[in-house]
Protein backbone atom coordinates (compact mmCIF):
# COMPACT_ATOMS: atom_id res chain seq x y z
CA UNK A 1 0.00 0.00 0.00
CA UNK A 2 1.08 3.57 -0.70
CA UNK A 3 3.03 4.90 2.45
CA UNK A 4 0.41 7.89 2.12
CA UNK A 5 -2.35 5.53 2.97
CA UNK A 6 -0.90 3.19 5.85
CA UNK A 7 -2.10 5.08 8.53
CA UNK A 8 -5.68 5.94 7.50
CA UNK A 9 -7.49 3.39 9.10
CA UNK A 10 -8.50 5.70 12.21
CA UNK A 11 -11.24 6.88 10.10
CA UNK A 12 -12.55 3.11 9.07
CA UNK A 13 -16.33 2.52 9.03
CA UNK A 14 -18.02 0.91 12.07
CA UNK A 15 -17.58 -3.10 11.37
CA UNK A 16 -21.04 -3.22 11.82
CA UNK A 17 -21.88 -1.48 9.07
CA UNK A 18 -22.59 -3.29 5.98
CA UNK A 19 -20.30 -2.27 2.85
CA UNK A 20 -21.23 0.84 0.70
CA UNK A 21 -19.80 0.25 -2.74
CA UNK A 22 -18.43 3.36 -5.01
CA UNK A 23 -18.27 2.83 -8.85
CA UNK A 24 -15.53 5.26 -10.22
CA UNK A 25 -16.11 6.05 -14.25
CA UNK A 26 -12.98 7.88 -15.16
CA UNK A 27 -11.43 9.45 -18.24
CA UNK A 28 -7.98 9.33 -16.43
CA UNK A 29 -6.21 7.84 -13.73
CA UNK A 30 -2.66 7.93 -12.33
CA UNK A 31 -0.52 6.18 -12.88
CA UNK A 32 -2.16 4.63 -16.10
CA UNK A 33 -2.75 8.26 -17.43
CA UNK A 34 -1.79 11.91 -16.21
CA UNK A 35 -2.96 14.03 -18.27
CA UNK A 36 -4.23 16.39 -15.50
CA UNK A 37 -5.21 17.15 -11.71
CA UNK A 38 -8.08 14.71 -12.66
CA UNK A 39 -6.17 11.83 -12.83
CA UNK A 40 -4.06 12.24 -9.38
CA UNK A 41 -7.59 13.23 -8.05
CA UNK A 42 -9.02 9.62 -9.06
CA UNK A 43 -6.10 8.15 -7.81
CA UNK A 44 -6.02 9.52 -4.44
CA UNK A 45 -9.90 9.24 -3.48
CA UNK A 46 -9.80 5.22 -4.44
CA UNK A 47 -7.74 4.57 -2.18
CA UNK A 48 -8.71 6.35 0.84
CA UNK A 49 -12.43 5.73 0.33
CA UNK A 50 -11.34 1.82 -0.36
CA UNK A 51 -9.24 1.99 2.77
CA UNK A 52 -11.86 3.37 4.79
CA UNK A 53 -14.24 0.51 4.37
CA UNK A 54 -16.06 1.15 1.02
CA UNK A 55 -16.01 -1.58 -2.24
CA UNK A 56 -14.76 0.04 -5.02
CA UNK A 57 -14.52 -0.27 -8.90
CA UNK A 58 -12.95 1.70 -11.41
CA UNK A 59 -13.61 1.79 -15.17
CA UNK A 60 -11.32 3.79 -17.56
CA UNK A 61 -10.86 3.61 -21.39
CA UNK A 62 -8.01 1.79 -22.45
CA UNK A 63 -5.97 4.39 -24.05
CA UNK A 64 -3.01 3.67 -26.97
CA UNK A 65 -0.76 5.39 -24.19
CA UNK A 66 -0.63 2.78 -21.72
CA UNK A 67 1.72 -0.19 -21.49
CA UNK A 68 -0.11 -3.02 -21.10
CA UNK A 69 2.70 -5.00 -19.75
CA UNK A 70 4.02 -2.37 -17.70
CA UNK A 71 1.03 -2.39 -15.89
CA UNK A 72 -0.24 -6.13 -16.04
CA UNK A 73 -3.72 -5.43 -17.99
CA UNK A 74 -5.37 -8.84 -19.07
CA UNK A 75 -8.55 -9.55 -21.26
CA UNK A 76 -11.18 -10.36 -19.12
CA UNK A 77 -12.99 -12.86 -21.36
CA UNK A 78 -16.43 -13.04 -19.74
CA UNK A 79 -17.13 -9.73 -19.88
CA UNK A 80 -15.59 -8.77 -23.27
CA UNK A 81 -17.71 -10.09 -26.61
CA UNK A 82 -20.35 -6.70 -26.18
CA UNK A 83 -21.10 -4.76 -29.42
CA UNK A 84 -21.73 -1.14 -28.73
CA UNK A 85 -23.50 0.84 -31.13
CA UNK A 86 -22.57 4.30 -32.52
CA UNK A 87 -24.49 5.91 -35.37
CA UNK A 88 -25.84 2.08 -36.47
CA UNK A 89 -22.59 0.81 -36.51
CA UNK A 90 -21.27 -2.10 -33.89
CA UNK A 91 -17.83 -1.88 -32.34
CA UNK A 92 -16.65 -4.77 -30.53
CA UNK A 93 -15.76 -3.66 -26.83
CA UNK A 94 -13.20 -5.23 -25.02
CA UNK A 95 -12.57 -5.70 -21.01
CA UNK A 96 -9.28 -5.90 -19.46
CA UNK A 97 -8.25 -5.40 -16.02
CA UNK A 98 -5.10 -4.72 -13.98
CA UNK A 99 -4.69 -4.16 -9.57
CA UNK A 100 -3.72 -0.45 -9.10
CA UNK A 101 0.35 -0.69 -7.24
CA UNK A 102 0.25 -0.71 -3.86
CA UNK A 103 -3.20 -1.86 -3.43
CA UNK A 104 -5.76 -4.58 -3.87
CA UNK A 105 -8.45 -2.52 -5.97
CA UNK A 106 -8.90 -3.59 -9.61
CA UNK A 107 -9.11 -0.65 -12.67
CA UNK A 108 -10.97 -2.41 -15.74
CA UNK A 109 -9.70 -0.57 -19.02
CA UNK A 110 -12.80 -0.47 -22.08
CA UNK A 111 -10.73 -1.19 -24.84
CA UNK A 112 -11.62 -1.20 -28.53
CA UNK A 113 -8.83 -0.47 -31.51
CA UNK A 114 -10.45 1.51 -33.52
CA UNK A 115 -10.65 4.27 -30.95
CA UNK A 116 -8.28 3.43 -28.71
CA UNK A 117 -5.49 2.13 -30.10
CA UNK A 118 -3.62 5.43 -31.03
CA UNK A 119 -0.63 6.55 -29.28
CA UNK A 120 -2.52 9.89 -28.68
CA UNK A 121 -5.11 10.22 -25.94
CA UNK A 122 -7.48 13.57 -27.32
CA UNK A 123 -5.59 15.09 -29.49
CA UNK A 124 -3.00 14.18 -32.36
CA UNK A 125 0.78 14.98 -32.93
CA UNK A 126 0.17 18.74 -33.47
CA UNK A 127 -2.76 19.46 -30.86
CA UNK A 128 -5.67 19.13 -32.80
CA UNK A 129 -8.83 17.44 -31.39
CA UNK A 130 -9.53 14.34 -33.36
CA UNK A 131 -12.49 14.28 -35.32
CA UNK A 132 -14.42 10.89 -33.80
CA UNK A 133 -13.86 11.78 -30.07
CA UNK A 134 -17.49 12.44 -29.69
CA UNK A 135 -17.96 8.54 -31.09
CA UNK A 136 -15.46 7.67 -28.64
CA UNK A 137 -17.12 9.63 -25.86
CA UNK A 138 -20.40 7.88 -26.88
CA UNK A 139 -18.85 4.36 -26.86
CA UNK A 140 -17.00 4.71 -23.86
CA UNK A 141 -20.43 6.02 -21.70
CA UNK A 142 -23.10 3.33 -22.97
CA UNK A 143 -20.18 0.52 -22.64
CA UNK A 144 -19.15 1.82 -19.54
CA UNK A 145 -23.08 1.27 -18.47
CA UNK A 146 -23.07 -2.17 -20.19
CA UNK A 147 -20.22 -3.42 -18.76
CA UNK A 148 -21.79 -3.11 -15.45
CA UNK A 149 -24.57 -4.65 -16.30
CA UNK A 150 -22.92 -7.58 -17.23
CA UNK A 151 -20.87 -7.26 -13.52
CA UNK A 152 -24.15 -7.69 -12.05
CA UNK A 153 -22.33 -6.07 -9.14
CA UNK A 154 -24.69 -3.12 -7.91
CA UNK A 155 -23.42 0.62 -6.80
CA UNK A 156 -24.51 2.84 -4.06
CA UNK A 157 -22.57 5.92 -5.98
CA UNK A 158 -21.72 6.33 -9.18
CA UNK A 159 -18.82 8.90 -9.46
CA UNK A 160 -18.77 10.30 -13.30
CA UNK A 161 -15.39 12.17 -13.53
CA UNK A 162 -14.55 14.42 -17.02
CA UNK A 163 -16.67 15.18 -20.20
CA UNK A 164 -15.92 11.80 -21.16
CA UNK A 165 -18.05 10.65 -19.46
CA UNK A 166 -21.06 13.29 -19.26
CA UNK A 167 -23.35 11.51 -21.23
CA UNK A 168 -24.18 8.87 -18.39
CA UNK A 169 -25.85 10.35 -15.72
CA UNK A 170 -28.30 11.32 -18.68
CA UNK A 171 -28.31 7.43 -19.69
CA UNK A 172 -29.08 6.69 -16.10
CA UNK A 173 -32.01 8.79 -15.50
CA UNK A 174 -33.23 8.04 -18.53
CA UNK A 175 -32.79 4.98 -20.54
CA UNK A 176 -31.70 2.76 -17.58
CA UNK A 177 -33.60 4.68 -15.13
CA UNK A 178 -36.05 1.06 -14.38
CA UNK A 179 -32.87 -1.28 -14.17
CA UNK A 180 -32.34 -2.41 -10.77
CA UNK A 181 -28.66 -2.71 -10.75
CA UNK A 182 -28.74 1.58 -10.90
CA UNK A 183 -32.47 2.66 -9.64
CA UNK A 184 -31.05 3.46 -5.88
CA UNK A 185 -27.77 4.89 -7.04
CA UNK A 186 -27.02 8.14 -6.75
CA UNK A 187 -24.99 9.84 -9.25
CA UNK A 188 -22.05 12.36 -8.81
CA UNK A 189 -20.54 14.09 -11.44
CA UNK A 190 -16.82 15.86 -11.29
CA UNK A 191 -16.47 18.51 -13.47
CA UNK A 192 -12.74 19.90 -14.45
CA UNK A 193 -11.75 22.51 -16.50
CA UNK A 194 -10.56 20.18 -19.15
CA UNK A 195 -10.26 21.42 -22.85
CA UNK A 196 -13.02 19.87 -24.90
CA UNK A 197 -13.30 21.98 -27.76
CA UNK A 198 -13.24 19.36 -30.27
CA UNK A 199 -15.09 20.35 -33.26
CA UNK A 200 -18.83 20.20 -33.29
CA UNK A 201 -20.42 17.33 -35.08
CA UNK A 202 -23.96 17.81 -36.65
CA UNK A 203 -24.78 14.35 -36.13
CA UNK A 204 -24.87 14.64 -32.67
CA UNK A 205 -28.35 14.21 -31.64
CA UNK A 206 -28.34 10.83 -33.68
CA UNK A 207 -24.72 9.31 -31.84
CA UNK A 208 -25.86 10.58 -28.37
CA UNK A 209 -29.19 8.96 -28.57
CA UNK A 210 -29.72 5.61 -26.97
CA UNK A 211 -32.40 3.27 -27.44
CA UNK A 212 -35.61 5.20 -26.88
CA UNK A 213 -34.15 8.53 -25.30
CA UNK A 214 -36.38 11.48 -25.98
CA UNK A 215 -33.85 13.51 -28.34
CA UNK A 216 -34.77 16.75 -26.55
CA UNK A 217 -33.25 15.53 -23.68
CA UNK A 218 -29.59 16.20 -25.20
CA UNK A 219 -30.73 19.75 -25.98
CA UNK A 220 -28.98 20.46 -22.34
CA UNK A 221 -25.70 19.19 -23.94
CA UNK A 222 -25.01 21.37 -26.91
CA UNK A 223 -26.01 25.08 -28.04
CA UNK A 224 -25.38 27.12 -31.02
CA UNK A 225 -22.84 24.48 -32.27
CA UNK A 226 -20.90 24.06 -29.58
CA UNK A 227 -20.93 21.51 -26.51
CA UNK A 228 -22.32 21.92 -23.14
CA UNK A 229 -21.37 18.32 -21.76
CA UNK A 230 -20.79 19.58 -18.02
CA UNK A 231 -24.29 21.83 -18.14
CA UNK A 232 -25.65 18.76 -19.49
CA UNK A 233 -24.24 16.37 -16.94
CA UNK A 234 -25.14 18.50 -14.12
CA UNK A 235 -28.89 18.35 -14.50
CA UNK A 236 -28.82 14.83 -14.16
CA UNK A 237 -26.41 14.21 -11.07
CA UNK A 238 -27.77 14.21 -7.51
CA UNK A 239 -24.18 15.66 -6.93
CA UNK A 240 -21.45 17.88 -7.94
CA UNK A 241 -18.00 18.09 -7.14
CA UNK A 242 -15.50 20.87 -8.70
CA UNK A 243 -12.42 19.17 -9.32
CA UNK A 244 -10.26 22.18 -10.98
CA UNK A 245 -9.19 25.26 -9.18
CA UNK A 246 -10.63 27.46 -11.93
CA UNK A 247 -13.92 26.87 -14.24
CA UNK A 248 -15.38 28.65 -17.10
CA UNK A 249 -17.39 31.52 -16.61
CA UNK A 250 -20.48 29.38 -18.36
CA UNK A 251 -19.69 26.55 -15.94
CA UNK A 252 -19.70 28.18 -12.94
CA UNK A 253 -23.32 30.32 -14.22
CA UNK A 254 -24.76 26.52 -14.65
CA UNK A 255 -23.70 25.36 -10.95
CA UNK A 256 -25.38 28.49 -9.82
CA UNK A 257 -28.32 26.66 -11.09
CA UNK A 258 -28.65 23.68 -9.48
CA UNK A 259 -30.61 24.74 -6.57
CA UNK A 260 -30.20 22.81 -3.23
CA UNK A 261 -28.17 19.91 -5.16
CA UNK A 262 -25.02 18.86 -2.82
CA UNK A 263 -21.64 21.07 -3.90
CA UNK A 264 -18.29 20.10 -2.97
CA UNK A 265 -15.74 22.89 -4.17
CA UNK A 266 -12.27 22.46 -5.19
CA UNK A 267 -9.56 21.28 -2.86
CA UNK A 268 -6.20 21.01 -2.41
CA UNK A 269 -4.99 17.59 -2.40
CA UNK A 270 -4.37 17.43 1.61
CA UNK A 271 -7.95 18.52 2.59
CA UNK A 272 -9.90 16.13 -0.76
CA UNK A 273 -9.70 12.51 1.01
CA UNK A 274 -12.01 13.35 4.16
CA UNK A 275 -13.90 15.63 2.77
CA UNK A 276 -14.66 13.52 -0.26
CA UNK A 277 -15.43 10.46 2.27
CA UNK A 278 -17.80 12.52 4.17
CA UNK A 279 -19.18 13.62 1.10
CA UNK A 280 -19.94 10.36 0.03
CA UNK A 281 -20.90 9.48 3.64
CA UNK A 282 -23.81 12.38 3.67
CA UNK A 283 -25.19 11.38 0.28
CA UNK A 284 -25.69 7.97 1.55
CA UNK A 285 -27.49 9.57 5.08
Amino acid sequence: MHPYFANIFCDQLPSTMEKKRILFITQEMKPYTEESVMSDIVNQITQYVSANGYEIRVLMPRFGTINERRHRLHEVVRLSGMNIIVDDDDFPLIIKVASLPGSRMQVYFLDNEEFFKRKFIFKDAEGKQFDDNLDRMVFYSKGSIETVKKFGWVPDIIHCHGWMTSLIPLYLRTTYKDEPIFRNAKIVYSVYNVDISMPFDKKFLSKASINNLDPKKLDDFYAAKSYKLHQGAMKYTDALITGSEKLDKDIQAAKKTLGKKPQLEYLEEAERPKAYLKFYQDLLK
